[in-house]
């Protein structure tokens, strides 16, 4: 062992459920809870100096364990299933090294899990990388988060050679031999970032929509919390299956966001648009994108990307090349990024930038983070619906990531009940002021969500 390098000593997992203050649509099903996964792991380095780093995240089945023959609550319990086998892969693989040298090394074995669980109950679908990629990230948000702490550095300051000696060649292929990790990650996280606002597709736009409201002090339209946040970017979830409905959608959230903003003096703003993966093929996204064009010129232009449109299978789905809608807009892979080789498929089918998430790990979305700057590809970080230290955790990635110009936190909107806790040690970060989150808390030890 290096003097840097750790070893797992210990570790341990729990739950927390949380119910939604209002219900959130996935791919055409309406979310009305969420389990957080919570792991805290102990670390020591080849002197006996320990440290206990934590990590959560949403478990997020309905996302990365799509279903339509699975109940809710037996993807949820395969995912449980997963923390257990992936528990045990950190607890026993008896690997030293800096994080991303153990989660590099480890990751193999934890992709057998999902193999484990489906060989073992059979069920009707089986169990996607997503889905072990979700689970295993809370264990490697832990993992980052204690080597920070044992040395007492925020964990982007721990990306440097005198840590991670390896240049990316090692991890990624020989292309990137003589690149490191350092070179792709600012050690500083951007002051400030716009925050993009989940304008969901069961949400109220207008007081008119508003036909059960929650009562319970926070915006009930879109309108408010524009007006109390304070928004420049709405991040727009769509049906994918439905041209006029999306559309008019589209168009009424543009005409409520034009009378919002004239009133408060604002003259710029911008939307992404999320199919959630329903568009049948890549001619429905160019005809969306035309006919909106046609309806609201302005409101096109202020389209900035378009998430992943068609299948997540892209092996599947050859004929769904992105080519021709990359010439309106960019458009970002999100669902099917799970590797550096899903990534590059996606750039030959036409695939304009990234999408990364938390909740895909610590370790994989740097590497890639890395991989998408090098091919010169648009780049964002996504929510999924992060809480707490999720949060945190993913809002740093948005931080130090050169590029990503927003950062989507939709948590305080759907589960603030989960913030609670957290919202006074960072003021700025979970209630939001001006349209911007306040990023320059991003900077404590580990990953900076717990001291």
């Amino acid at each position: 062992m290096r003097t840097t390098d750790i070893r797992v000593r210990d570790l341990y997992f729990e739950y927390e459920d949380f119910r939604y203050r209002t219900p959130i649509k996935f791919g055409g099903v309406a979310l009305g809870r969420v389990t957080l996964l919570n792991v805290r792991m102990t670390v020591e380095s080849a002197a006996g100096k320990a440290a206990t780093g934590f990590g959560s995240m949403p478990l997020g089945n309905v996302w990365a364990y799509p279903s339509r023959l699975l109940t809710y609550d037996q993807t949820l319990g395969a995912m449980r299933f997963l923390a257990s086998r992936i528990a045990d892969g950190y607890r026993l693989c008896g690997l030293s090294g800096h994080p991303i040298d153990i989660t590099h090394q480890l990751e193999p074995e934890l992709l057998l899990a999902g193999n484990d669980f489906t060989a073992i109950h059979r069920p009707s679908d089986p169990v996607p990388k997503l889905a072990v990629l979700v689970v295993a990230s809370a264990f490697d948000a832990a993992l980052h988060d204690a080597y920070g702490k044992l040395h007492g550095l925020n964990c982007f300051r721990t990306y440097t050679r005198e840590f991670l000696p390896d240049d990316l060649g090692h991890y990624l292929g020989a292309e990137f031999n003589g690149l490191h990790l350092d070179d792709f990650i600012t050690h500083e996280p951007k002051p400030s970032m716009p925050l993009y606002h989940l304008v969901g597709a069961l949400d109220p736009i207008t007081p008119e929509d508003v036909t059960q409201p929650v009562g319970d002090g926070l915006p009930e339209h879109l309108a408010e919390w524009i007006t109390r946040d304070g928004l420049t970017h709405l991040k727009i979830k769509l049906n994918g299956d439905d041209l006029g409905w999306d559309v008019e959608r589209c168009v009424r959230i543009n005409a409520v966001a034009e009378d919002a903003q004239r009133a408060r003096g604002v003259t710029t703003w911008w939307y992404s648009l999320d199919f959630n993966e329903r568009c049948q093929n890549v001619g429905y996204l160019i005809e969306f994108l035309q006919k909106l064009r046609e309806r609201t010129p302005a409101g096109y232009d202020r389209v900035q990307y378009v998430e992943q449109p068609t299948a997540r299978d892209l092996n599947a789905h050859p004929e769904n090349k992105m080519h021709a809608a990359a010439k309106l807009k960019p458009v970002v892979i999100d669902e099917s990024l799970l590797d550096l080789e899903s990534l590059k498929l996606s750039m030959e089918m036409g695939y304009t930038g990234v999408a990364f998430k938390a909740c895909k790990g610590q370790t994989q979305t740097l590497l890639l983070a890395a991989a998408a700057q090098k091919y010169g590809l648009f780049r964002c970080v996504q929510d999924l619906t992060c809480v707490g230290a999720s949060l945190i955790h993913s809002a740093g990635l948005a931080a130090h990531i050169p590029g990503v110009a927003a950062i989507e936190s939709n948590g305080r909107q759907y589960c603030p009940t989960a913030n609670v806790a957290w919202d006074a040690k960072f003021p700025g970060v979970f209630t939001i002021t001006g349209g911007s989150m306040n990023t320059a808390l991003l900077n404590g030890v580990g990953l900076g969500a717990v001291s």
